[in-house]
């Protein structure tokens, strides 16, 4: 089969034939008919963690090909069924195979099965920035879900993670959630998932975020109906959210961006007892600050995929270990998805590039860049090459 190929020493991935794999007991085999590209794909083909070979890319959306042995017949997959899902790539040193390849392998309950209103195309984009976003809001800063999921395992593992919102006596008194860079692919799931929470939990639920004043309309729009928004362009935007509050401060900040000193101006909001989720680590170098309020939760979303994992930059390699409970969180968050998405969970905005694994290359990566917003720079003057904004970039197999 064709993949897009990882070329450690000239930091670059190519179109090779590699052999096609076969599912374990309780994986199932995906024919791949569409990929959808994160920030992390070129981050770590330009800065490579694993080594030449590596099958490189995260998200993927296809049909089940085959089941392998012991699938339980409670999963209710079907050879055909339209499945998405993301796997690690080559965004670590472990030897695990991406998902930019013509086939691949995942563990069964690591998909969402498609739903009819839902394109291929459409759901490629969608598993890892949504579960970002449900981990950051859901598991880590303790909002209320729309679906069941054990607690219980996760505080004993992290029992600094006890739910935040049960101080509150009375669900008139409004929450406030802030989130940083509400534009991204994370930050529209964030929003929506803000919004499902204080409809599942009865909270009153006040939205702040900052992003470009281009996108002030659709943000204020369903689903996402932020309440208030600042230009993250305004050197002062920290002070505008309290003000816009009337001087009352965030309960639960997230920071969806977590670079350079975003970390500190968005902690600089929470109140005395707030909450704060990253998504990039301390240790990463990504960002620096003085003293914070509170020391900001960090997970990588890797979390969900149930394996050890090692990744970073540099001497900043950060282990992830094995967490049952986060990937049984994982699990229960795609089943709900599988319902929810195109109905109550509105899928982001995709941009359908030409060409196929081919491109990705060529066009995808140099359009995303390799970390920095300068990274993005360019001269290509295609229409499909114009700046990125509230959208994910799909590329459709032929």
């Amino acid at each position: 089969m064709k993949a897009l190929v990882l070329d450690a020493e000239a930091r670059t991935a190519n179109l090779q034939d590699v052999l096609k794999p076969s599912p374990a007991e309780g994986q199932i085999l995906v024919e791949v008919q569409a990929i959808s590209l994160n920030p992390i794909d070129p981050l770590y083909v330009a800065n490579p963690l694993g080594s030449t070979g590596r099958t490189v890319g995260s998200d993927f959306a296809g049909t089940v090909s085959a089941l392998g042995c012991n699938v339980p017949s409670s999963s209710n997959l079907e050879v055909g069924d339209r499945v998405a899902g993301f796997l690690q790539g080559a965004c670590s040193v472990n030897e695990r195979p991406g998902a930019f390849a013509e086939y691949l392998v995942i563990d069964w309950d690591l998909v969402f099965k498609i739903p009819d209103s839902v394109s291929t195309e459409e759901a490629s984009g969608v598993s890892l920035v949504a579960l970002t976003a449900a981990q950051g809001l859901y598991y880590r800063l303790g909002l209320e879900a729309p679906f069941a999921w054990d607690k219980k395992n996760m505080l004993a593992e992290h029992p600094e993670l006890e739910p935040h919102h049960t101080e509150y006596a009375d669900k008139s008194k409004p929450i406030n959630v802030f989130i940083y860079s509400a534009s991204t692919a994370v930050g529209l799931y964030g929003a929506q998932l803000a919004r499902l929470s204080a409809k599942a939990s009865g909270w009153t639920i006040k939205l702040f975020g900052a992003a470009s004043k281009a996108r002030w309309d659709m943000l204020k729009a369903e689903p996402y109906s932020y309440d208030q928004l600042v230009d993250y362009r305004d050197s002062d935007w920290s002070e505008q959210i309290i003000n816009l509050s009337k001087g009352a401060r965030m309960d639960y900040v997230y920071d969806c961006i977590s670079e350079d000193s975003t970390v500190e101006q968005a902690a600089s909001t929470l109140a005395s007892n707030g909450k704060m989720a990253i998504v990039r680590s301390r240790d990463a170098g990504a960002w620096t600050s003085g003293p914070l309020p509170v020391e900001p939760m960090y997970g990588a979303v890797w979390e969900g995929l149930g394996a050890d994992v090692h990744y970073g930059l540099g001497s900043n390699r950060a282990p992830v270990l094995r967490s049952p409970a986060a990937r049984a969180f994982a699990v229960e968050f795609y089943k709900w998805v599988s319902q929810a998405l195109g109905s109550k969970l509105r899928h982001v905005p995709i941009r359908v590039m030409p060409g196929g694994l081919e491109r990705v290359t060529a066009d995808g990566l140099v359009l995303l860049g390799a970390g920095t917003m300068e990274d993005r720079e360019h001269k290509r003057t295609e229409e499909y090459m114009k700046p990125v904004s509230a959208e994910k970039l799909v590329y459709r197999f032929v």
